[in-house]
């Protein structure tokens, strides 16, 4: 049984180094480095660009929301696209004052074909944009959020993840799980890698792309999770993303757990597709750049769904090795615990930290922490169930909540 217990070794070493460097660059999120400097005093035209099907109940407050944008109202237009709509989605968004294009193709549903089918459009008439802005439409937007992205034009950064927070943290255990997950991502992940000078990632919604960037190709994404896949090709391309915490944008989550789980699902599926298309061009990227952001975008597709299963390995081949007579009962008890207390209790304790530094209210969100280890815990069985069976097909979340801006802030 030698051979298994130096494979168990080896694994456990791989795990541990592993979640010593997320927690040496989650570290740096707590340092200040010194702003960028401004390299060209200018404000940037924008297009912000809303894909939306049957919305009607939520577009209208993000169209409000942006009208109300602390920057020059000739300097920006909303776009609403209008995506296989059954309701009245664009009679509603126009009425808010957007501009919207409508859009019918049932073989093609997702968020990614419309913005290819909008964009192409936009590159064909050469639009007099510098920059476009994309939002999910349930959102809804801080006043500053185009102030802040210009701020990030001028400093010359080409993609921009904003602060992507949630406007329903409270409903339940479900939506506080979702708002302790991106208040953690937000921090110990954007923000940190931004301050050590790599990259962020693209979060589905509030971000900024320089128009420029895409003409040569458009919108070229082929996968569930458009935002992590076009991050990677940049990363892959050398090009490092930016992160703006002051350009807020808050998210709806599903409050029913059967849509939490549908949507996660996509989700998983969606890295795992992005997995098998660019884990070599990854691997080959930090071969001949040698630089620590392509190596860190290599950990990022390889932190997920393979770390998940050397876990599930470690914990088989400790079983292995007790009904072996290799271990007795404590020594399983204690490699078990080992693997278990970091995945279901540090996270509790780093959402804690978390919502002291960014000062949220901790109160109002006490069940959400008592039962953050169940939100996690229904992921892994997601990745589980992912690992055999994807549906790739798109599944719309149902968005109802009638809330405007003025109500988060």
């Amino acid at each position: 049984m030698d051979y298994i217990y130096i494979l168990q070794q080896a694994l456990v070493w791989i795990v541990t180094i592993f979640w010593l460097y997320q927690i040496i660059i989650s570290i740096c999120s707590l340092v200040k480095f010194k702003d960028k400097p401004i390299l060209e005093d200018k404000e940037n035209r924008f297009m912000t660009i809303i894909p939306a099907h049957n919305e009607a109940a939520v577009v209208g407050n993000l169209v409000e929301s942006l009208k109300k944008q602390n920057y020059s109202k000739e300097l920006y237009d909303i776009y609403v696209i209008a995506d296989n709509c059954t309701d009245n989605t664009a009679e509603v968004a126009r009425k808010a004052g957007a501009i919207v294009f409508e859009r019918f193709d049932e073989s093609k549903k997702t968020k990614g074909f419309a913005l290819q089918w909008f964009l192409a459009q936009k590159i064909q008439e050469n639009a007099p944009y510098d920059a476009f802005c994309i939002f999910d439409a349930d959102n809804i937007v801080d006043v500053n959020f185009l102030k802040a992205m210009n701020k990030k034009l001028c400093q010359g950064e080409n993609v921009v993840q904003g602060y992507r927070d949630i406007k329903n943290p409270t409903d339940n255990w479900i939506t506080a799980g979702y708002a302790i997950f991106y208040w953690t991502m937000n921090r110990f992940y954007h923000l940190a890698r931004y301050n050590l000078g790599l990259s962020p990632l693209l979060n589905g919604t509030g971000f900024m792309v320089r128009f420029d960037l895409i003409k040569p190709t458009g919108w070229d994404t082929k996968t569930l999770t458009e935002d992590i896949e076009f991050s990677l090709k940049n990363i892959i391309n050398g090009k490092k993303l930016g992160w703006a915490t002051d350009a807020i944008v808050y998210d709806e989550q599903p409050t029913g757990f059967k849509q939490s789980w549908s949507q996660r699902t996509r989700w998983t599926v969606g890295h795992i597709q992005c997995m098998k298309e660019y884990t070599g061009l990854l691997a080959l990227a930090v071969k001949e750049k040698k630089t620590l952001m392509n190596f860190d975008g290599l950990l990022y597709i390889l932190g997920s769904i393979p770390m998940f299963i050397i876990t599930i390995v470690l914990l088989l081949l400790n079983f292995v090795m007790y009904f072996g007579n290799e271990m007795n009962l404590q020594e399983l008890l204690i490699n078990c615990l080992r693997y278990l207390i970091p995945t279901f209790v540090l996270p509790i304790l780093t959402a804690i930290l978390i919502m002291v530094l960014d000062k949220k209210q901790i109160k109002p969100m006490i069940k959400g922490l008592i039962f953050y280890p169940l939100f996690l815990g229904s992921w892994l069985l997601i990745n589980f169930k992912c690992l055999f069976v994807r549906n790739t097909k798109w599944e719309k979340i149902e968005h109802v909540r009638d809330i405007k801006i003025k109500d988060v802030n």
